[in-house]
């Protein structure tokens, strides 16, 4: 009878601890989620070495059969050995198709797609700036910086037709969440990713539900306790466009094997300041939604494309038609929905791509684009090249259409991380960057109108051409301490561009004088003076 109590006892202690080890692990119960494996294992395990020793030294004896300590060790080997078996099972070794085919890549034609922004729609604020901008306008409001600081969330979505960065506040720590947790967090930020502006927004209702509650307003906790079985991916926060703030939360499942081909199938939408919630299926999310699949999981079915369409060994040996995906990613904002970008190239990774994709954040549309360009990274160090003087860190680029031609859009940081300049690098021809102090010079400068222009190419002979006309307009700038006079002639589109080191009369020159000399052809339209006689 004692010894009955006493299991008793045990038994109460080993539930108490499963449900506290629950409550803080939120796995989900589900065999398709390698975490709750693994948390099975665990509390078969953590039961079976609590029997064993009840039965050590309070029964004073070690029985190895015919006990619930036993049973618990026969059950946690049972499920280790079975769970490793579906997982190896679940490998791509076995399944190299089906890994191949997770994710359905269309052509595209990039100048129809991706429609050409007027300079003043280019979004110029990366995740980093924006970070700062929001740290700084948190600073400038007195009563909220000692309370509150803003999460690191800085979700890039669409609202109202223009490209925006939102996050969350968040308590600055524990004793400010006990003094705050009853009224939740007053606003969110809103960063405007063209203009830099920052907006302190203080929705309707406060905001109830997020990461930095810590009980079951905690959103994590919240939505386990009302989906134990579902497997949650990113955990996004963005807002409609009437500012009102949600939680999209991807929902997760395996199609190979047990554990392989993960995919996403639904995606919970919860009202941050209500707690309203609901589990809809992806062609069901509404269109304001931008992020529904998150970008590890898209880049890495990219990838399982590119390595496994002629099978396993060959991902291995031989490696005939291998591709990956660069190393990073950006965004677009097109047609009202966010579009994760990335190049196409090569399993050995040289410094060119094969082309890019863009993957619907909201629906997982692929598209891809043939067009042999320069690797990312590569066209970074042009960008940082051209204005090496300086010290400037590029940004990942940005992907934009300039006269139907792909083309990096970088902004140049100093050491603070501020923008000091911008850089736009033709991407079918990484040695040709423009460089500007404002964007609206960059592009000028790309497309030949007017602004700096700095070529990166190496030193070379290139073919000369006589220049011979009469001068219909002159006009010169200052770049870097040097003067250009940009020069059209007579009966001629294109522009011709000389350092006041070709010749001292070029301050002299004006409308109507006749010039003659030698030039070399910079690139399409825009030609670099050499000599003038």
């Amino acid at each position: 009878m004692r010894n009955s109590k006493g299991k008793l006892i045990l038994a109460a202690i080993w539930i108490a601890f499963t449900l506290i080890s629950y409550y803080f692990a939120l796995v989900p119960i589900n065999l398709q989620s390698p975490g709750f494996w693994v948390f099975l294992i665990y509390i078969l395990g953590v039961g079976a070495g609590l029997f064993l020793l009840h039965q050590v030294f309070v029964e004073k004896r070690l029985t190895l059969t015919k006990h619930i300590g036993s049973y618990l060790v026969m059950a946690t080997l049972l499920v280790t050995i079975v769970g490793g078996i579906m997982l190896l099972y679940s490998l791509p070794v076995f399944h190299a198709k089906a890994y191949a085919n997770l994710i359905d890549k269309q052509e595209g034609d990039f100048a129809k797609d991706v429609e050409e922004l007027p300079i003043n729609q280019i979004p110029t604020v990366d995740r980093d700036t924006a970070l700062r901008l929001g740290n700084r306008k948190m600073g400038e409001i007195v009563e909220l910086v000692s309370q509150f600081n803003v999460a690191p969330d800085y979700t890039q979505i669409n609202y109202q037709g223009k490209p925006v960065r939102v996050s969350p506040l968040e308590y600055a720590d524990f004793f400010k969440w006990l003094s705050n947790t009853k009224e939740g967090l007053p606003s969110y930020i809103r960063v405007d990713m063209v203009t830099g502006n920052v907006e302190l927004v203080t929705p309707e209702q406060s905001i109830k539900y997020s990461e930095s509650e810590l009980f079951f307003e905690n959103v994590r906790r919240y939505l386990r306790m009302h989906y134990p079985m579902a497997i949650f991916g990113d955990f996004s926060f963005e807002v409609d466009e009437q500012g009102v703030p949600y939680w999209i939360v991807s929902v997760r499942h395996n199609t190979i094997g047990l554990f392989g081909g993960t995919d996403i199938k639904e995606a919970i939408m919860l009202n941050a300041t209500t707690g309203e919630h609901q589990k809809l299926k992806v062609e069901e999310v509404p269109e304001w939604v931008d992020r529904v699949y998150d970008a590890d999981l898209v880049v890495g079915q990219v990838n399982y494309n590119g390595r496994y369409q002629n099978g396993f060994i060959n991902s291995i040996f031989g490696q005939k038609g291998v591709l990956a995906t660069t190393e990073g990613y950006n965004y677009l904002a097109l047609h009202d929905d966010v579009y994760l970008y990335t190049g196409i190239t090569s399993v050995v990774r040289d410094e060119s791509n094969i082309g890019f994709i863009l993957i619907n954040m909201r629906t997982k549309e692929t598209t891809f684009y043939g067009i042999p360009s320069a690797e990312e990274y590569s066209a970074m160090g042009s960008a940082q090249g051209a204005v090496q003087e300086k010290g400037y860190v590029s940004t990942f680029p940005l992907l934009l259409n300039i006269e139907g031609n792909p083309v990096y859009f970088m902004s140049l940081k100093d050491a603070a991380g501020l923008i000091k300049m911008y850089a736009l690098v033709d991407a079918q021809n990484y040695q040709k960057v423009v460089v500007g102090n404002t964007l609206e010079e960059a592009v000028r400068a790309f497309t030949g109108r007017s602004g700096t222009v700095t070529e990166t190419t190496p030193e070379e002979l290139k073919e000369e051409f006589d220049i011979q006309g009469k001068i219909t307009d002159i006009q010169n700038v200052v770049m870097d301490g040097n003067t250009y006079f940009y020069i059209l002639l007579d009966g001629r589109s294109d522009i011709f561009v000389a350092s006041i080191k070709v010749s001292e009369k070029l301050p002299f020159l004006k409308i109507g004088d006749e010039i003659q000399g030698r030039y070399v052809e910079k690139y399409k339209g825009v030609h670099e003076i050499m000599r003038l006689q």
